[in-house]
């Protein structure tokens, strides 16, 4: 296995990735309906949804990855960082992992010389309901 700091380059906080990790009410908020319609076609009553609370929120998390890694890679990274020296309990899970590509932007150098920026790989990590990162920088 690859070491998990060469694997994960560094946080993305921008203004999207900061209100993904603050996580979606209104997603949540359908979630607990979808559930409640449910139970009530299987038992024939009506049922109101719960109010949404913190343990019903699913967290996104945005990450500058190394861009020769997978979502397999990059998911055990996340949980090695995050869950070292933490119990079972308070342990992170990764649910889903998405990645991007991104390619680098062409730059002038001068009067005529061109170049490009790097490329770099981007992974949006999605963490199971009601966890969150204690350190991600928001």
């Amino acid at each position: 296995m690859k070491d998990p700091h060469e694997v994960i380059l560094r946080p993305r906080i921008t203004e999207r990735s900061a209100s993904l990790s603050y996580g979606d009410e209104g997603a949540a908020r359908q979630r607990l309906l979808n559930a409640a319609r449910a139970q009530s076609k299987k038992t024939g009553k009506t049922v109101q949804p719960d109010d949404v609370s913190d343990r019903d929120l699913v967290r996104k998390y945005t990450f500058e990855v190394a861009t020769n890694v997978n979502k397999l890679e990059i998911k055990a990274a996340i949980e090695a960082i995050y869950n070292a020296g933490k119990k079972k309990e308070e342990a992170v899970s990764v649910t889903n992992v998405r990645t991007l590509k991104v390619l680098g932007k062409k730059r002038r150098r001068g009067m005529r010389s061109t170049g490009y920026e790097p490329d770099r790989k981007k992974a949006i990590v999605t963490l199971a309901a009601g966890q969150m990162l204690e350190d991600y920088g928001v």
